[in-house]
């Protein structure tokens, strides 16, 4: 069969033109195997010799040359089927993954510090990227520079950013999901900083109450076998002052080196002088306003901690059955989910009971009625009638009410007002009397105890049931759905406890909390969220303010002391009168003045609790900038502009910010809140000590053996067992430890998840290809200063003022503008990701991947050198600005080592963030689109060679066939397509016509495809033998997906299946009898 060609132009590389072999890209999907601009995709190939005019038509290399080639792709495959046995071929699980890596001898930086502690950037750019040595002295030289506090006095119409970082808790460690957050923040700080806002970001720290109080019990008990009630009140809090003077300090080493841009100078502690009296003026002025009082409540109390808790502290256990549980202090499991049903005998000699069903019979002792529905016909003959103790013989009565639900269980409920917020109030609408049964510590205790007080309620459940089954009042036991409450703090199962505390009527501060929203006044990002804020706000209880605590900031209230009152009508003795005041001669006066006598005349007794650690935390936006003083800080910048935090603290923290900050301050508290993912590992688990999981940002960062992992694990106060479970977990996660990635990285991993979906999974490989990321840039620009040092430098011109001369010139601009663009579009919608996205792909494909390449045969031309060298140097010093919010260590390093226009900033921090208005006049669409589909071709001739395997040396000819409009604008972007492909001559076949016997080809988009000349390059034999090979292979890792595919299976699954599409094809190719008969 007649082959017809049409040869429009053949393109053709000068021997000094040959590139050489670039890194792989990050074209195309993440992760996909196979050619294209991807991990694993091959890069430009080292130049080979010469093709002279060798056309489609020619005859076959020389065979010495033939015979190179056929060597060298000999050693790959081996070298490439090494790896495959190494990696395992067959596609099994392993849980956990371990990231690979090989350890590196890292950089150390070695030259003199600056006066100013500025480091040495005249001296030789190292050959590799070394975090260490690029992260070493940048930060302190900022906090000396004073980079990170605001102007004293901005010039008048500078805009300005507040923000407060959420303070983490004083005695604890930074994990990851703190890490991202302070990464989010850091971000938009320095992004605003460059844009020359005046920039506030408080760093502070959280006395958290009760995790610190438990830290140091323990570490007391660990060290000393001393418990608080040993020590005293005074001592004890002298321990706490101690520890956290220890430790204190730990967060804010973590921060400095995650490279936070925080102003060191305003940090706030909120046990500070200052800020303990914003405490207390939060809670007198509440008091004052009405809506704080003192109540007598059933109150969610954790046995463990010995404390109250906030009802939003509870997490539900959903059990379907009996489950057996730990909980602390108990020897032994406890099991759940069981439905005891014993009979109340009812009173007289009719033999008549009432069956009632219960989760805990324990609290029977606390019993002091049985209720029925009114209209339940099983009980109507019982109204008014009595039932019997099965262990006091008490006599309880059997009362009606519309609450009891006569569907669930025998239809009749035992009332316990002392230990279930429902019966409380039953009690009460039916004036019985209040009996509590469970201690503090959840022992059964006096009055109601009985026989089994001073034995623990878990312990006292078996006990009680057999007793019934003694006394032949057991009527069954059987499995029982049910949802049990715990205490997210200490893990314990919470008890209802009958206690006076100071309760905050949250209803009209939520309701104005929630009108922030609807009017839009208050945005939360993503939106979604303001769903679940109207249903929190719309369904609010009161606040229990009272912490049985020693550590934190105890209540303002002041107790008249009296004799003990007689007990009042309900049966519990009631309290001597209470004044609030700011101080105790305060609450004298003000007690004086009430009850008629001199201040000396009155005796006061403070509330020995402490509030709330999450009701100080509420005041931080505004008591951290000075409130309740009109300081200058908080006239300048309160309300603060944007508040960004982890979604799980939507109700802990932020609603009450907002309830607490509108009520005192009279404004909202922020404008935006910004409510982030929580972090979970490689594997979607939670964050825990005991699974060995939590990372410390710095083991990322400066990289940990696993002997130094499991040492600072044996530091922490940790329970035997827990360490010994969390020492096995890290083991297993990180068997030859964490490399070091360097805080760039870390930063750029965090940045560059979706952070505003329900979760975010960071592993440490995640955090190794950002390294490689930052290994690249720092490759290009030392492309960049090689080329500028044999030139002798360039003219110190501001890169917005570039005019670039070639096709690629524009392009690589153009694409530059555009990612300024998106980044800008992205930071102002608080979508961080999008912005990291934008300035990453930018640096990968387009500048590295790209535009080096092709301007390595540009800087051989010496009419192409100038604009050459001012595109790679404007991309550079571009691009290194709008890196810097993400990575502002390596942008620094290499920003400082490129030429600038005096005047120029002193560092990038202070280096305007590029303007998409700037830069208008670059952007070209219709270029991008010419580009973009030279680079599809390039795709396809670069998936050619990784099919057939062709050596890297190998320079195949290629034909293109595009339709008729594509030749003008492919023509001039020939040689950039012939750089990038690694191809010999090119030239252009009409639409229609067939290349002829000896070619391989593959589409390239719409209309356009890619012919690679292979006879003479392969032997069919051998090669027909590797693609048999290689399909059978693909075959069975597809098979071992199975049917059912998820998530990540899904996406490799559809890559196996492409890549198995191109080796049938190539297959077919090879078998044809024209590749055959020509060969």
């Amino acid at each position: 069969m007649a082959v017809t060609r049409l040869s429009l132009i053949t393109w053709r590389r000068p021997p000094s033109a040959a590139p050489r072999s670039a890194p792989p890209g990050f074209w195309g999907v993440p992760g996909e195997a196979g050619p294209g601009f991807g991990p694993g995709a091959p890069g430009p190939p080292p130049a080979g010799p010469p093709q002279g005019g060798e056309s489609p038509g020619s005859p076959s290399w020389d065979r010495p040359e033939r015979a190179r080639l056929r060597g060298r792709e000999q050693r790959e495959k081996r070298q490439r089927l090494r790896r495959e046995r190494a990696e395992g071929r067959e596609g099994a699980a392993r849980e956990p993954r371990v990231p690979k890596w090989s350890p590196k001898e890292e950089l150390e930086y070695r030259h003199p510090l600056g006066p100013d502690g500025k480091k040495a950037t005249q001296v030789p750019l190292p050959p590799r990227y070394s975090p260490r040595y690029v992260e070493a002295a940048w930060y302190q030289w900022w906090e000396r520079g004073g980079v990170f506090r605001p102007p004293q006095q901005p010039p008048q119409g500078v805009p300005h950013l507040s923000l407060v970082l959420p303070p983490p808790n004083v005695t604890g460690s930074l994990h990851l999901g703190h890490a991202l957050g302070a990464t989010l923040q850091d971000v938009l700080a320095r992004w605003r900083r460059m844009q020359g806002w005046s920039v506030l970001w408080v760093p502070g720290t959280d006395h958290a109450g009760i995790a610190t109080q438990a830290v140091v019990e323990r570490w007391l008990w660990q060290r000393r076998r001393q418990r608080p009630q040993d020590l005293g009140r005074a001592e004890f809090l002298r321990e706490v002052w101690s520890w956290k003077e220890r430790h204190g300090d730990e967060i804010l080493e973590q921060l400095r080196a995650l490279g936070a841009s925080l102003d060191w100078s305003r940090e706030r502690f909120t046990m500070d002088p200052g800020f303990s009296r914003a405490v207390t003026e939060a809670f007198v002025l509440l008091f004052r306003a009405g809506l704080i009082r003192r109540d007598l409540r059933a109150v969610t109390w954790s046995c463990a901690l010995r404390s109250s808790i906030s009802d939003i502290e509870v997490e539900p256990r959903v059990l379907a059955g009996p489950t057996q549980l730990s909980v602390p202090n108990c020897p032994h499991p406890v099991t759940f989910g069981v439905l005891v049903t014993f009979a109340y005998p009812v009173e007289g000699d009719d033999g008549l009971e009432v069956p009632v069903a219960t989760t805990r019979p324990e609290t029977l002792f606390g019993d002091v009625a049985v209720a029925v529905n009114p209209r339940d016909p099983r009980y109507l003959h019982l109204h008014g009638r009595r039932v019997r103790h099965p262990f006091s013989g008490a006599l309880l009565p059997v009362v009606s009410d519309d609450s009891v639900e006569p569907g669930r269980g025998t239809g009749a409920v035992k009332v316990t007002p002392g230990h279930s917020p429902q019966d409380l109030a039953l009690a009460r609408a039916h004036s019985l009397p209040l009996l509590s049964v469970i201690g503090d510590d959840g022992a059964l205790c006096p009055p109601g105890g009985g026989w089994l007080q001073g034995v623990p309620r878990f312990q006292a459940r078996p006990l009680v049931v057999a007793a019934l089954a003694q006394l032949g009042l057991l009527r069954g036991v059987q499995d029982h759905a049910m949802t049990l409450p715990l205490c997210s703090r200490s893990g314990d199962v919470v008890e209802f406890l009958l206690k006076r505390q100071w309760f905050l009527s949250c209803e009209e501060m939520a309701r104005e909390a929630l009108q922030a929203v609807t009017s839009g006044r208050l945005h939360l990002v993503p939106k979604f969220h303001e769903k679940n804020w109207k249903s929190w706000m719309e369904n609010v209880g009161d606040w229990c303010l009272s912490r049985q605590l020693w550590w934190g900031h105890r209540v303002p209230a002041y107790q008249v002391r009296e004799p003990p009152g007689a007990p009042g009508a309900a049966g519990v003795a009631q309290e001597g009168p209470w004044f609030v005041g700011r101080s105790e001669a305060e609450a004298r006066a003000e007690a004086a003045e009430t009850l008629g006598c001199s201040p000396g005349q009155v005796q006061l007794q403070q509330d020995p609790d402490v509030l709330d650690t999450w009701f100080s935390s509420a005041l931080f936006p505004f008591a951290a900038l000075g409130w309740p003083e009109q300081s200058a800080d908080f006239g300048r910048f309160y309300p603060n502009s944007v508040l960004v935090t982890g979604s799980d603290l939507l109700f802990f923290w932020v609603a009450r910010m907002v309830m607490l900050g509108q009520r005192l301050t009279g404004q909202l508290p922020f404008q935006k809140v910004l409510l982030h993912s929580l972090v979970r590992d490689s594997q979607g688990r939670k964050m825990s000590k005991s699974l060995g999981n939590v990372i410390d940002p710095r083991d990322v960062i400066r990289g940990a053996t696993l002997q130094e992992l499991q040492e600072k694990l044996q530091s922490r106060t940790l329970d035997p067992k827990e360490l010994k479970v969390a020492q096995e977990g890290q083991s297993l996660q990180f068997p030859r430890g964490i490399p070091e990635c360097g805080a760039d990285a870390l930063r750029l991993a965090l940045s560059s998840h979706n952070v505003q979906g329900p979760e975010i999974r960071v592993g440490v490989a995640s955090v190794l290809t950002q390294r490689r990321f930052c290994s690249k840039v720092w490759n290009g620009v030392g492309f960049v200063l090689r080329a500028l040092e044999r030139e002798g430098g360039v003219p110190k011109m501001d890169p917005e003022q570039v005019s670039p001369v070639t096709p690629l010139d524009l392009w690589v601009l153009s694409r530059a503008a555009a990612a300024v663009g998106s980044c800008w579009a992205h930071l102002e919608r608080l979508q961080v990701p999008g912005a990291a996205g934008a300035v990453q792909s930018f640096w990968l494909r387009n500048f590295c991947d790209v535009y080096v390449e092709v301007s390595k045969a540009s800087l051989q031309v010496p009419s192409l050198r100038p604009s050459a060298l001012a595109t790679l140097l404007a991309c550079a010093e571009l691009g290194l600005r709008l890196l810097a919010p993400f990575a502002p260590f390596v942008a620094e390093e290499l920003w400082q080592r490129l030429p600038r226009p005096e005047p120029a900033p002193n560092t990038i921090c202070r280096a305007p963030f590029p303007e998409p208005r700037a830069l208008a006049r670059w952007r070209s669409p219709e270029l991008e689109a010419q580009v973009a589909a030279m680079l599809e071709l390039v795709r396809a001739a670069r998936g050619l060679r990784e099919t057939f395997r062709l050596g890297g040396a190998a320079r195949p000819p290629v034909l293109l066939q595009c339709p008729e409009p594509a030749r003008d604008w492919l023509e001039p972007l020939g040689p950039a397509f012939q750089t990038l492909s690694g191809a010999g001559p090119v030239e252009l076949l009409p639409p229609g016509a067939e290349p002829g016997p000896g070619w391989v080809g593959a589409p390239a988009g719409s209309g356009n495809f890619v012919h690679l000349r292979i006879q003479g390059l392969l032997d069919p034999g051998p090669a027909r033998a590797q693609l048999l090979s290689r399909l059978t292979n693909l075959e069975r890792r597809l098979r071992s997906f199975g049917e059912a595919q998820e998530g990540s299976q899904q996406h490799q699954a559809a890559v196996l299946r492409a890549e198995l599409t191109r080796l049938e094809q190539a297959l077919k190719a090879l078998e044809s009898p024209e590749f055959n008969k020509n060969n």
